[in-house]
């Protein structure tokens, strides 16, 4: 009997088979095909690329980090397998972790534009601008001058507050392409300082563009918000008005806001009762959760509060409102509660990180307002931090900026912003009352006209050790807020009753209530 030699699997035809499978919903028997083709090819990248998507799949995320090193070992330039294995450790909260997978092997192999630029969005999405300026810087001096690097790069020198370097890449990304126009570019431009001459360039480039036909709605709204902020450096209110309202009613058209859900979610969250407290949860670190209506300083106050040596500021994470989410989508009050564990396990490794250890985390996402509840019951103990602002100086503030559709949308319209702010400190009083040892109002207007005094009471609240201030907050942290340029700036209080002088021009802030 002649022996019969074994069949060794054809890689492509593995994959093809392995794909079949997990279409048909059988992972379990896709995985086994790709074991088997490779030890038949155990030096395949792709198929061991493909065993990692699979092992994600199956939620064995050590598995399919393995795999994915061992690739990035054997070939330090597979960027596919870099990008995998960034979003793997990003989605587990280890930033530091990804950051050096992404640049080393944007380091060791050549990238293309196009990867370039997932590496830049990842590593920015990771918290780690410098490195991802770095790139564009790099991939500048190798030859590859393309627009769109120029605009991330000068959105990356933005927010980590190198304000000439943006400028310059801004105004390479204007020149380099017309499609800059529609990643507002210009918009850009104008929030990297305070204009004081009607004659700066930019206000001339505002102009001329807009004289335009062919401008799409998106471009135009980018520059008439522009416009507008150049208009009210220089006290043209008038002039800044007529931009906003056409800049504000085209954003409006593109993205509706419904005040009715808005309305029926706060009553939901009046109405429901405390979530059980997690028992035996991390005391070794504090979160703190600054929240309030945007444009209510709550940049300003994270910022003078990671000046703080034990403080880290993780920004506006989007974690807690996706896991709120979750819970709220689970079928009985038994399964949500069996997930709690779980649910706070996730945000903290998202909030803790794995950079140098800390005693204090900020979480500044404004909206974490709606989960309260949640957060105290996830973290009992959690201090709560409520910005409050005038109203009227907030509607105008916020009618003054332009938002990612998505996230603010009801800034368009004075009587949804009224609506949005009533909402908010009626959610507020009520945590207030239920949670009075853990949730504490800062008022904007004791911040900028007393930030030490302030900040420091904040401090005794919080438990911060006493520590030696520096002189200013740390210039190369990133912020990537609409506050970027004025949270670098000496605390003023120009801003304090702004609203006044354009109570002639917009009848609709008085008719807001002011506190």
């Amino acid at each position: 009997m002649t022996p019969t030699t074994p069949v060794i699997p054809n890689e492509q035809l593995a994959l093809q088979a392995a794909q079949a499978q997990v279409l048909r919903g059988d992972v379990a028997a896709a995985a086994s095909t790709l074991e088997a083709a490779v030890a038949a090819h155990p030096d395949s990248d792709e198929l061991a690329l493909a065993l990692a998507g699979i092992a994600i799949q199956q939620g064995d995320r050590p598995g399919a980090e393995r795999r994915l090193r061992g690739i990035l070992q054997r070939t330090p330039g597979h960027l596919p397998a870099a990008f995998v294995l960034a979003r793997l450790l990003r989605d587990q909260g280890r930033m530091v972790a990804a950051g050096d997978v992404l640049a080393g092997a944007c380091t060791a192999g050549t990238a293309s534009v196009e990867q370039r630029i997932t590496a830049v969005e990842l590593l920015d999405d990771c918290g780690r601008q410098a490195e991802a300026l770095q790139l564009c810087v790099d991939a500048f001096a190798n030859g590859l001058d393309d627009p769109r690097l120029h605009a991330h790069a000068g959105a990356l020198a933005s927010q980590l507050g190198r304000f000439d370097e943006a400028r310059h890449h801004q105004q390479a990304a204007l020149a380099g392409s017309p499609l800059a126009l529609e990643w507002h570019v210009p918009l850009g431009l104008a929030g990297l300082q305070r204009y004081r001459d009607r004659q700066h360039p930019d206000i001339a480039l505002f102009e001329q563009q807009l004289a335009r036909h062919d401008l799409s709605p998106h471009a135009r709204s980018g520059l008439l918000f522009a416009l507008g902020k150049a208009c009210d450096d220089l006290g043209e209110h008038a002039r800044a008005v007529a931009a906003w309202a056409e800049a504000n009613h085209i954003a409006r058209e593109r993205q509706p806001w419904n005040r009715k859900p808005w309305r029926r979610s706060v009553e939901m969250r009046l109405a429901r009762p405390a979530p059980p407290v997690q028992p035996n949860g991390d005391r070794s670190w504090t979160p703190i959760f600054i929240v309030g209506m945007p444009r209510s300083g709550s940049t300003l106050l994270a910022e003078q509060l990671a000046r703080h040596p034990a403080v880290r500021h993780r920004g506006e994470l989007p974690w807690l409102p996706t896991l709120a989410a979750r819970l709220d989508a689970m079928a009985s009050d038994r399964e949500r509660a069996a997930q709690m564990p779980a649910a706070a396990a996730a945000y903290a490794a998202q909030l803790v990180q794995d950079d140098a250890p800390a005693r204090w985390y900020i979480d500044k996402q404004p909206h974490n307002y709606m989960h309260v509840d949640l957060i105290l019951a996830l973290f009992p103990q959690a201090r709560v931090i409520h910005c409050r602002r005038n109203a009227r100086d907030t509607a105008l503030s916020l009618w003054m900026q332009s938002f990612h559709p998505g996230t603010q949308d009801f800034a368009c319209d004075f009587a949804d912003m009224a609506a949005v702010i009533h909402g908010t400190r009626r959610l507020m009083a009520h945590w207030q009352r239920r949670y009075p040892a853990a949730v504490r109002e800062v008022r904007y207007e004791d911040l900028v006209g007393d930030p030490d005094g302030c900040v420091d009471a904040l401090a005794d609240w919080l438990g911060l050790p006493d520590a030696a201030k520096p002189a200013a907050p740390g210039q190369e942290r990133a912020i990537n807020t609409a506050s970027l340029w004025q949270a670098r700036q000496p605390v003023h209080t120009r801003s304090v009753q702004r609203w006044r002088a354009y109570a002639a021009l917009l009848p609709e802030l008085a008719r807001i209530p002011a506190d």
